[in-house]
């Protein structure tokens, strides 16, 4: 593949098509989904005659690309008449680590406070 078709396709990939859903829409209201959208990409190179320096030769080439995407909800926009409101994703095991995260960090500092007291 190409590096530049591998740009291109990743172009077309991370667009505002991604982030926007295409709307709901149900009697007055409309639902636009919405979604947080990251990705990224590398390339590489190549070429050379072998191994300068060396008792070996070879002829030298090479090539790598990689890509990567991530999506997650972020929440809706919901439309009624004229009026705009926001609903956030509310995602309880981010909720539940960062909390269970603080616990320990807390329980961590307990621990330390308590030694030095001794």
């Amino acid at each position: 593949m190409d590096i530049i078709d591998l740009i291109d396709r990743t172009r077309d990939s991370i667009s505002a098509r991604c982030v926007f859903g295409h709307p709901i829409q149900q009697g007055d209201v409309t639902v636009i989904p919405v979604a947080r959208v990251r990705g990224g990409g590398g390339g590489g190179g190549g070429e050379g005659s072998g191994h300068e320096g060396t008792s070996r030769e070879g002829t030298g080439h090479g090539e790598g690309t990689g890509f990567g995407l991530s999506a997650r909800p972020s929440g809706v926009f919901v439309i009624r008449g004229d009026r705009v409101s926001w609903l956030p994703v509310v995602e309880p095991t981010r909720i539940i680590l960062g909390l269970q995260a603080l616990a320990g960090i807390g329980l961590l500092a307990y621990t330390l406070t308590r030694r030095r007291g001794r």
